[in-house]
């Protein structure tokens, strides 16, 4: 008895060393403070004309997937489809470069508001979850207080809006005031803001809600400007900044240390021709200390619990025995019918 306490001593303390290095190893895997990313895309520009702003919007999508985020977790909002426009004379294609290397429509696109549906109605109501009870999941935000979600923007803008298919306009004002209920409903834990289009610095000029970073393409009383035309196409098919922006996602990988800081200085004025601003002061974490895939990436983090978890056991195997396939199809027949959601408005307006 007398040494097994000096046992009892050494067996409590190397526990409680386990602990503690354990309870680090927690914070780092955790640090970002998240368990799963979402992204917002918006081409809010229509004809063909504007053909470089849904290559923006597409080419950021092919690299959120690529880095991990699935067609789940992405809303994608594209106001014209120039894929099946009839001045494509390619078509079910887009292109991003002169040279036609890669087509970032693909064949596996999930375009979930096309056309009309892209309004500020619809954009802010994804954003908020305000959508009627109809609305299918793949239309909708499942955000919660740990997600980290990546909102990128293109189009035609001027000081303080964005023009959503020269029919309207979503403020500012708006913007930050959507982000605001997001905070207040704890719909995310930080938002990452991009945005390429003209004065673009005036859109995140009225952000107030907490953990948002932002950058934009240009500052106000300048214009962003488009990169190179496509002689097959007859237009330019992408913008300078983000298509700056893509060339340094294209060396990023799974996993990568590449940080926020980094990102930001990837379209220098000389590059650019417009200024890239950016706002990292509602910001809680050092930019510089931020990976990139914190909100281009796919997280796969585990939470770890404590208390023990009680799962309801399956059917027992003699049961399954039991069951031949004509009397488990005959049962199958006997349950009761699925319902279905109506999703289709009995009004017409």
């Amino acid at each position: 008895m007398l040494f097994s306490f000096p046992v009892l001593l050494l067996e409590i303390i190397t526990s409680v060393v386990l602990v503690l290095a354990n309870k680090e190893n927690v914070e780092e895997f955790f640090k970002s403070g998240h368990t799963n990313n979402w992204a917002v895309l918006v081409d809010t520009s229509r004809f063909w004309f504007n053909y470089r702003h849904v290559a923006n919007v597409l080419s950021v999508y092919r690299s959120v997937k690529r880095l991990g985020i699935p067609d789940s977790q992405i809303i994608l909002m594209v106001a014209d489809d120039m894929a099946c426009n009839p001045r494509n004379p390619r078509p079910a294609t887009v292109f991003n470069n002169a040279n036609q290397n890669i087509n970032v429509y693909g064949d596996d696109v999930e375009v979930d508001y096309r056309g009309y549906e892209v309004t500020v109605e619809n954009f802010i109501r994804v954003l908020t979850g305000r959508l009627p009870p109809s609305t299918p999941r793949s239309k909708r935000l499942l955000s919660d207080e740990r997600s980290n979600i990546l909102v990128y923007m293109t189009g035609h803008g001027g000081d303080g809006f964005l023009k959503f298919q020269d029919a309207e306009e979503v403020s500012n004002v708006e913007l930050a005031d959507a982000f605001e209920q997001m905070w207040q409903k704890q719909r995310y834990h930080e938002v990452f803001f991009m945005i390429d289009t003209c004065q673009a610095e005036s859109m995140f000029q009225k952000f107030y809600s907490p953990n948002i970073l932002a950058v934009a393409s240009s500052k106000v009383g300048e214009d962003s400007l488009s990169h190179h035309v496509d002689p097959a196409l007859g237009v330019y098919v992408i913008d300078r900044y983000t298509y700056y922006a893509l060339e340094f996602l294209e060396t990023v990988k799974p996993g990568s240390k590449k940080t926020m800081a980094q990102f930001f200085r990837v379209c220098p004025k000389d590059q650019c021709i417009s200024t890239v601003s950016t706002r990292t002061d509602l910001f809680q974490r050092d930019v510089s200390q931020t990976l990139l895939t914190d909100f281009f990436g796919g997280e796969r983090n585990v939470e770890l619990l404590t208390e023990t978890v009680a799962l309801s056991k399956l059917n027992s195997t003699t049961a399954r025995q039991s069951c031949n396939r004509e009397t488990c199809e005959t049962s199958e027949k006997k349950k009761s019918k699925f319902a279905y959601v109506d999703q289709i408005p009995s009004v017409l307006v």
